[in-house]
Formats: structure tokens, sequence, C-alpha cells
């Protein structure tokens, strides 16, 4: 079984910067794409970010592109996403996740492990 741990949630006011990590419990999830989806109140999860088995290609909700990075180090086993000028609209529940297949994915059903959440606030 395959866990995902993640770190580095918290709050911040708008305009700030946090770097999310989530370390994964087995090598072989360097096989796999991983993923970063959130989930605000009231609100379904939706895609945020993915990066390729390799690392070679991302994927971004366009919410996010050019304030958020997505990257990966496999010989760590960890997916990292940095999260530059936040906003309050990009409060939520950040979940790592990992794919069923290589490629950078945009859809949640073709993830199958995830980790517990992480809180992310930015205040106004």
């Amino acid at each position: 079984q395959v866990q995902l741990v993640e770190s580095g949630g918290g709050l911040v006011q708008a305009g700030g910067s946090l770097r999310l990590a989530c370390a994964a419990s087995e090598g072989t999830s360097s096989n796999y794409a991983m993923g970063w989806f959130r989930q605000a109140p009231g609100k379904e999860r939706e895609f945020v970010a993915a990066t390729s088995w390799g690392g070679g290609y991302a994927s971004y909700a366009d919410s996010v592109k050019g304030r958020f990075t997505i990257s990966r180090d496999n010989a760590k086993n960890t997916v990292y996403l940095q999260m530059n000028s936040l906003k309050p609209e990009d409060t939520a529940v950040y979940y790592c996740s990992r794919s069923n297949g290589p490629t950078a994915s945009v859809w949640i059903y073709e993830y199958d492990y995830w980790g517990q959440g992480n809180k992310v606030t930015a205040s106004s």
C-alpha cells in the first residue's frame, strides 16, 4: 500500500508564498505521475497541478498558472508544490496524489492514492 505524507501548509498573507511537500512511502512511485488537488469548503475537489513520472512535463490549472510550480525529486520519492502570489481564493485543503500512469493527467479519476490533506490559508 502506497502512503503519501504531506507537509508545509499553513497560514500566509495574500501575496505570500508556501511550499508543500509530499513524500511517498515507496520508490516505485517514481514510475507514476504525481498531482496536487485542492478542495475548498463547500466545493468539489479540483485539479491544481501534475508532473509526469520523470518530471519533464507538467500540467497546471488555469487559475494557478504562472504562480504555482510543481516539481519532483525521485531520489527522495518526494513531490513539491511551490505556491507564490497566493490569493484568498487559493484557500483550501491541498491533497497530494499518485496517478495510475506516467503522464501528467488533469483527471481526478486517474489518481488512485491520496495523502491526508494539508490546509493552506491565504488571508486578505
